[in-house]
């Protein structure tokens, strides 16, 4: 039998020649407890100390056994729990014999013991025939339970397996090993099983992909109602004189996907065209940036290729930039609308106005086939540096077909290894070796693709630099950088700007623009640097 607050006792207490005789002086017994015997364990000094914050002791213990009986005081009045201590109160037992360890009933149960397990004889000494003491434990009774194992009714025993409670979420695992000092716990599932090294974890679960950060300066207007929106344009244009204030403060203060459904509501509610009206109110690069505001990007981009082809000449940068810096879901959109729009493929566009390897590099730009992963094999960028460099510099003539295939086809991750490798391998830039080695429109096509995979924000800004550079500007390539970037990367284009120039963008706009025009594209660019 188990009690709170003592360790569990291995097959319980031996049995002990003589009995055990009540001990004057000692230990008094405990409520049930054991009264401490002479001859077994030796008493410790204080016993076991409370422990602070563990199981509450019973009252009265475990209750007597049916079958037994408490002991009888004895004759004379005095304390069978030695001196000092009052007498137990009367039970109503006090004529009766101790029949439970008469002589006559020990023998009886001996013989009953003898006969039930073949030939057994048990000592009669084992049995206390005093009055004075609790009977020794039986060795056929309840003893400790196995390691582990819960006493019978009883609370748990220190230092067993403890009930585990739920533990806080992100917790251990009942069972499992605190991590060393210092290291945070491994994240596992809810109740998960303890880790044991025969027992494989639940791995741990995949950390979604992280979308890309907006880096513009354009961003959703909370609470953004089309039919209020139609309702301020509107109100701009109708009667004498436009309100250009309230068309710049309303367009750059909405997303892309903000200012579409107005075109629509615009219409339900005034049965008017709200790109004819502008149109009709506005002129010149002010009219051109808020025209170019209420398209979607692709749309965007597809009458800038059209406006880049069609007619005398060719727009051949429009046409490396758009190309050389989309990503290839937006290419196939590209194409797709293109085809649309203009009952003609993209591709055969571009073949019936371009011609030579610079044709040959647009084209294979214009499937939007380039790997997009962001493996790097160093073994096989090495390959790739060294089949640039015998195309090229070691050879005389130059092999573009090599460079084509390279630049149009690797994802970026790679090829800003194998232009690092190239570097390392014959002491040039790839920029430099692809001045030395080509000319015209494919050289300006081959940096375009160079720069916008080492670093497409630096590359807006070199156009943008361009673009306001010297007498003039380039008023075309410059809105439409602004108004395609705005919502992608601008802020990291501002940044690169004063990096590479030594002055703000918001700084060489403010100097080379005016008016309206000025206005609506210090709102696209968003603050000075």
């Amino acid at each position: 039998m188990s009690y709170p607050g003592y360790p569990p006792q291995a097959g319980g207490y031996p049995p002990q020649a003589g009995g055990f005789p009540p001990q004057a002086g000692g230990y008094p017994p405990q409520p049930g407890s054991y009264p401490p015997q002479s001859g077994g364990y030796p008493p410790q000094p204080g016993g076991y100390p409370p422990q602070s914050g563990g199981y509450p002791s019973q009252p009265g213990g475990y209750p007597p056994q049916s079958g037994g009986y408490p002991p009888v005081a004895p004759p004379g009045g005095s304390s069978p729990w030695g001196s000092g201590f009052p007498n137990p109160s009367a039970i109503g037992l006090d004529s009766l014999s101790n029949p439970a360890f008469s002589s006559s009933y020990i023998s009886g149960m001996a013989d009953q013991i003898s006969s039930s397990f073949g030939g057994i004889n048990p000592n009669l000494s084992m049995f206390n025939q005093g009055t004075a003491g609790y009977p020794a434990p039986q060795p056929s009774g309840f003893g400790a339970p196995p390691p582990g194992q819960q006493p019978f009714g009883g609370y748990p025993q220190p230092g067993g397996n403890m009930p585990q409670a739920g533990g806080y979420p992100g917790g251990l695992a009942p069972g499992q090993p605190m991590p060393p000092a210092g290291q945070q716990p491994v994240p596992g599932y809810p109740g998960a099983p303890a880790t044991n090294p025969s027992m494989p974890s639940y791995p741990v679960p995949t950390v979604a992909p992280v979308k890309p950060v907006n880096r513009g300066t354009i961003y959703d207007f909370p609470g953004a109602d089309p039919l209020k929106d139609a309702e301020v344009l509107r109100n701009a244009m109708k009667g004498f004189g436009t309100n250009e204030q309230a068309i710049i403060d309303l367009l750059a203060s909405r997303s892309n996907k903000q200012r579409m459904p107005v075109v629509l509501s615009y219409k339900t509610a005034y049965g008017k065209d709200l790109i004819k009206d502008l149109k009709s109110e506005l002129s010149g690069n002010f009219e051109k940036v808020v025209l170019a505001m209420l398209k979607t990007p692709i749309m965007f981009d597809v009458h800038e290729i059209k406006d880049a082809i069609k007619g005398a000449g060719t727009d051949e940068e429009c046409l490396i930039e758009i190309l050389s810096s989309r990503t290839n879901a937006e290419i196939h959109e590209i194409s797709k609308t293109y085809k649309t729009e203009y009952k003609k493929s993209l591709e055969d566009a571009i073949r019936s106005d371009t011609s030579g390897h610079f044709e040959r590099l647009l084209v294979s730009l214009s499937q939007g086939n380039r790997d997009e992963s962001q493996n790097v094999d160093i073994s096989v960028a090495k390959q790739d540096a060294q089949a640039l460099y015998a195309a090229g510099e070691n050879k005389v003539g130059t092999d573009e077909s090599k460079f084509n295939a390279i630049l149009c086809a690797r994802s970026k991750a790679h090829l800003r290894a194998v232009f690092h490798e190239y570097q390392q391998m014959c002491g040039r830039d790839i920029e430099k070796s692809i001045c030395r080695e080509m000319s015209g429109n494919l050289e300006k096509g081959m940096l375009a693709v160079v720069k916008c995979t080492k670093n497409t924000p630096a590359f807006f800004a070199e156009r943008l630099y361009k673009s306001m550079k010297g007498l003039g500007t380039d008023d075309k390539t410059l809105i439409r950088i602004m108004v395609s970037r705005s919502e992608v990367d601008m802020l990291d284009i501002r940044q690169e700007y004063k990096r590479m120039y030594g002055k703000s963008l918001y700084t060489d706009i403010t100097g080379d623009t005016s008016g309206d025009y000025r206005k609506i594209l210090l709102k696209l660019c968003g603050g000075n640097d």
